[in-house]
């Protein structure tokens, strides 16, 4: 045997003669085993008290995060032990987690040489009349079932448990077959109601008296804390808790025939004490320990006194009435102290039970809230919450991001069950070739036509109104009212939509939990999947490269909602990198945004800012993706510095924005090298050796033959009339002319 203390391997021994068949019955090999047990025990009882550790195989995973795109579902990584972690997208990294059972109190560990499960490191079991328990098992004696059992850390505790009910004695049931107390008719204790197999203490006085609601019968009883391995100085109570837990672990290479309690061997068949109140006997390497469990008293701690292993009842004035804060309640009577705790009068004394609210572990669209006049919080499903910015670029409600730099008017969400409202997204690409923003969304709830436009303008069934407005839309109120942060407005409605709107080109849509599956339009379906986000109006799934046939299947309006006569996607932007890396640059930085790096991926965003710099209108249109990601991260709770001031990007939108507004700041690239200003010597020294190079390249191509340039220009068109065959409709394509002759080559 070995033991494992500290990291460090310490020999223990070999089972006692007897236990174990001898290789040798020479003395020599019997005096050597006699002598290494002694020293076995020796070492046992001089080995430091420290925490070992207790990860298993693959606990945890170093490294850089992994980013991913599709928001909430699982992913398959080729890390190495994989199969020990469950991974999902989330906020766009890959989390990985374990599901394994928690050892956390547990101060005797199973070696990695005897436990069968390599992802997860487990509790020592017990071996009872040689049937195998996990820790933490609790069971009963099938011809006594008020006799319990309960195996923790390789230590079967053997109590005898003790009913208690609050009842009247027509409303007590009799115990059920294979069970040890009474039932009380009604899940009701002190006048409050305890939820279906929900827990509550019985008295705050004694946490350990628990009583449980089953089929609308509660059962209340009392059992003693389980015998715990790990010394008294390394025990812990929690507050609000009945037992002491171990503040430590160790891994213990398991002997045959002995058991290992508090740091010391003891074999087989021996009886041990660990204090006055616990008898123990050793056998196939458990501890089975009894210890009585201590009565239930109906007096207040301050009229308990120590009677040996239990306190019991001193004499006590009993009266009929209990006084609190100044309030008389009579004997018997029963008052709630909020939604957790309730009190009744006994004899003069004031006896509270509480609830008991389960751990509860909420999945990635789910957020942990207490409910409105309820005890324990629950998980309930976070509103959709839809996202537009920048040069036009999506976040569906499932977590979907795609970019569509359509020009007309289009569907963006829908209530398309109910038909109780829709939202259309107006864009406008005006001034630009490819490139479009966000200029008005109109929201259609019933009665009422409300349209967001620029510069916060807002309009009411055609009426521009004054801010802050209210009104009615059929049987509900609606709101709208300017944020405090950002220069934005806020749309309420009593059905759970909510609008956010910076008069720009940034958008928020949230709807609430109940709208799930119902959904349709650009922010996609809201079914808790981001793969079938792309779903057109006729119901068909479209790739990542089909975003113009998705997107264009629900416009909406004739040609004149369109800002441009035709699309022409097939014209792609030409990118300078080193430009777009200058202005995305602060995205990367993590102090400009609180560190939110750590919790949300911004990868989409600076991509999402690298295409907006391609063709931006107004000097500053960077500045937008910087406002989606700074808008996501407080809503995931990051506080944020001032990253508008940080980065140069106030609220509003900046036309007039040039390059030298953020040549001069610190989170942008290395701008006085890469672009050097227009006026300054290198400014003017590049700008004549570009108008130089674009003169040598204008007389390169007058000296090409026209052969050669008319088959240039036919390779061009045909390559443009393929894309826009493939990406476009039809029914977006203006009746095209012939194209126009070649002309001739420059001399």
């Amino acid at each position: 045997m070995c033991c494992k203390s500290s990291g460090k391997w310490i020999p223990c021994g070999p089972s006692p003669s007897g236990q174990q068949p001898e290789s040798t019955s020479t003395s020599t090999l019997r005096r050597q085993t006699h002598w290494r047990t002694i020293l076995a025990l020796i070492l046992l009882s001089m080995l430091p008290l420290q925490t070992t550790t207790a990860a298993g195989v693959g606990d945890s995973l170093h490294g850089d995060l992994l980013s991913c795109s599709v928001e909430g579902e699982e992913v398959l990584t080729g890390i190495q032990n994989s199969k020990c972690f469950k991974c999902i997208c989330q906020n766009g990294f890959v989390n990985c987690a374990k599901t394994c059972p928690a050892i956390d109190d547990c101060y005797l560990l199973e070696s990695k040489l005897e436990s069968s499960d390599p992802c997860c490191r487990k509790c020592k079991g017990c071996i009872f009349r040689g049937l195998p328990y996990a820790s933490g098992a609790e069971w009963s004696d099938p011809e006594d079932p008020c006799k319990t059992y309960k195996c923790i850390a390789s230590v079967v505790t053997e109590t005898i448990q003790k009913c208690y009910s609050q009842c009247d004695d027509n409303e007590l049931q009799a115990p059920r077959p294979g069970e040890c107390c009474p039932t009380c008719q009604g899940c009701k204790i002190n006048g409050q109601t305890v939820a279906e197999g929900q827990e509550v203490v019985a008295s705050i006085d004694d946490r350990c008296l628990v009583c449980q609601c089953g089929d609308n019968q509660l059962t209340c009883a009392k059992k003693t804390c389980p015998i715990l391995q790990c010394p008294k100085t390394k025990q812990k109570q929690h507050p609000n808790e009945c037992c002491p837990r171990c503040t430590e672990q160790r891994v213990f290479i398991p002997v045959t025939g002995k058991c290992i309690f508090n740091n010391k061997l003891h074999y087989d068949k021996t009886q041990f004490t660990p204090d006055r109140c616990t008898n123990c006997t050793c056998l196939n390497g458990t501890s089975i320990c009894q210890r009585a469990t201590c009565p239930i008293l109906e007096c207040a701690p301050e009229f308990q006194e120590d009677d040996g292993c239990c306190p019991r009842c001193a004499v006590a004035e009993v009266r009929s009435e209990c006084s609190l804060e100044g309030i008389i309640y009579k004997n018997n009577e029963t008052w709630n102290m909020g939604p957790c705790r309730s009190c009744r009068c006994n004899g003069g004394t004031i006896r509270c039970s509480e609830m008991r609210c389960p751990e509860v572990k909420c999945r990635a669209n789910e957020e942990l809230k207490l409910p409105p006049g309820e005890c324990c919080p629950r998980c309930v499903e976070t509103a959709g919450t839809c996202t537009v910015f920048g040069d036009p670029h999506f976040k569906t409600f499932d977590g979907k991001f795609f970019s569509f730099q359509g020009s007309c008017k289009y569907q963006l969400a829908a209530d398309c069950q109910g038909h109780s409202f829709h939202i259309r997204l107006t864009n406008d690409g005006r001034g630009t070739k490819r490139s479009s923003w966000a200029k008005t969304v109109t929201l259609k709830l019933h009665n009422l036509r409300i349209n967001l436009g620029q510069k916060l303008r807002v309009k009411v069934n055609g009426t521009r109104v004054v801010l802050p407005y209210a009104g009615r839309a059929g049987d509900q109120n609606v709101t709208i009212g300017r944020l405090a942060e950002g220069g934005g407005v806020l749309l309420r409605s009593e059905l759970g939509l909510a609008i956010e709107w910076d008069g720009s080109g940034f958008l928020q849509v949230s709807v609430p939990a109940h709208f799930k599956h119902r959904m349709c339009g650009l922010c996609g379906n809201f079914n808790g999947s981001g793969r079938d986000d792309l779903t057109g109006r006729d119901g068909r799934q479209h790739g990542d490269d089909e975003v113009w046939h998705f997107a264009n299947s629900w416009k909406v309006g004739g040609p004149k909602s369109c800002s441009r006569p035709r699309e022409n996607i097939a014209a792609l932007p030409t990118c300078n990198k080193r430009r777009s890396s200058f202005y995305c640059q602060p995205l990367r930085v993590s102090e400009v945004f609180g560190h939110c790096d750590s919790r949300l991926n911004p990868i989409n965003y600076i991509d999402s800012c690298r295409m907006d710099v391609c063709e931006c209108p107004s000097g500053s249109c960077h500045c937008d993706s910087f406002a989606a990601y700074a808008h996501e991260c407080r809503r995931l709770g990051v506080q944020l510095p001032d990253w508008r001031t940080a980065t140069n990007c106030p609220a509003g939108f900046r036309r007039n924005a040039t390059l030298a507004n953020f040549l001069d700041n610190e989170y942008y690239g290395d701008s006085l090298r890469r672009f050097p200003g227009p006026n300054s010597f290198k400014g003017r020294r590049r700008k004549q050796q570009q108008q130089q190079q674009h003169l040598q390249h204008l007389q390169q191509r007058s000296r090409q033959g026209q052969h050669q340039h008319r088959q240039h220009q036919k390779q061009n068109q045909l390559l443009d009339n393929e894309f826009i065959k493939k990406h476009v409709p039809s029914s977006l394509l203006l009746q095209q002319r012939a194209p126009d002759r070649t002309p001739p080559p420059l001399h």
